[in-house]
């Protein structure tokens, strides 16, 4: 793809280059981490916004310099005929990467197509190898089917990375036979802290596995782990135990230490513009779109609404006039 595009850059000199879109709040798990064990109240089908909506938002967004998209929900794949709007999408020549984010329960008819379009990569969500425990955090039965779409990924020629919430008192004991997957495995376990977002107002600032404890926890197993390059833009620390195959990584995200470099945005499930994980929302697309802004409209609104970003997670929280008690579901993961 064509690397000659323009790139538009936020009030803090970050340019913005990733999108992260969410394509539905609908989940077929409930993951503690995430919402309630009766779910949330989801969107009627007409507050999402259409394939053909979202495939404007993405062209005009690409024309100011987006050249990536991570596709999530909620679970993608509970949304009917998503494989065709990944497609349609990935003929948009100035996108040069297109990811995805799945718990995994319904991607394995998909794995074949997914490699003929040539999708970047895939973060499977899996935050236990031990099936009792994979109920008790998603409280489903599901835990086979995640385990066969890994398999299937393993055998495929997608690159992917798994993403695991480390949460007190639920899998703890997980997190060595995660690493170990990368003995063998060219592939990168990702840990990441547990986040203010299950739509019951979150861990707040009872989080007790940090980056600094989660690390210290690795090095006990690995004293000789390396750190390794993590890229400018990335959101974990990465790392690799010698002699193993794939590497490890952290994420702090509710510490919020990658702030400084981030190149990323997000459209959640009901069609608002998120600059920062952490703010409320800052940009009513949907109702933007179907007010019948012109592209050239929509495209200074963006421009404008891209100079107003907060320095970092704690200035977004701080602008909130509500407390964070979102569903991650919604956010998009």
């Amino acid at each position: 793809m064509s690397s000659d595009r323009s790139v538009i850059y936020d009030n803090h000199g970050r340019p913005i280059t990733y999108l992260r879109l969410s394509v539905t709040d609908r989940c077929n798990l409930r993951c503690k981490y995430c919402m309630p064990a009766s779910g949330t109240n989801f969107l009627p089908r007409e507050a999402l916004l259409s394939y053909e909506e979202l495939e404007r938002v993405i062209t005009i967004l690409t024309d100011l310099g987006i050249s990536k998209i991570r596709i999530t929900g909620g679970e993608p794949f509970v949304r009917k005929n998503l494989i065709d709007f990944i497609t349609t999408i990935s003929n948009n020549k100035k996108l040069e990467k297109i990811a995805l984010t799945t718990n995994g329960t319904l991607l394995s008819p998909y794995i074949s197509r997914l490699q003929q379009i040539g999708i970047t990569s895939v973060n499977l969500s899996l935050d236990t190898l031990d099936s009792d425990r994979f109920e008790s955090i998603t409280r489903r039965n599901q835990f086979d089917r995640v385990i066969k779409t890994f398999h299937l990924l393993k055998k495929s020629s997608i690159p992917f990375k798994i993403n695991t919430v480390v949460m007190e008192d639920e899998n703890i004991k997980d997190i060595i036979p995660l690493a170990e997957l990368t003995r063998y495995n060219d592939l990168s376990v990702r840990f990441i802290e547990e986040m203010p977002f299950n739509g019951e107002g979150g861990n707040g600032s009872a989080l007790t596995w940090t980056y600094d404890k989660i690390l210290n926890h690795l090095k006990d197993e690995y004293p000789h782990l390396e750190t390794i390059f993590s890229g400018p833009h990335s959101t974990s620390t990465n790392y690799k135990i010698p002699n193993y195959r794939g590497k490890l990584g952290i994420i702090a995200a509710f510490s919020r230490t990658f702030c400084g470099t981030c190149n990323r945005i997000r459209i959640d499930s009901q069609g608002t513009l998120k600059t920062c994980l952490y703010d409320s929302g800052v940009l009513n697309i949907r109702e933007i779109l179907r007010d019948g802004a012109s592209d050239r409209e929509i495209r200074t609104l963006f421009k404008h609404t891209f100079k107003q970003r907060p320095k970092d997670g704690f200035e977004a929280e701080k602008r909130r006039k509500d407390k964070l008690n979102e569903s991650m579901s919604v956010i998009g993961g």
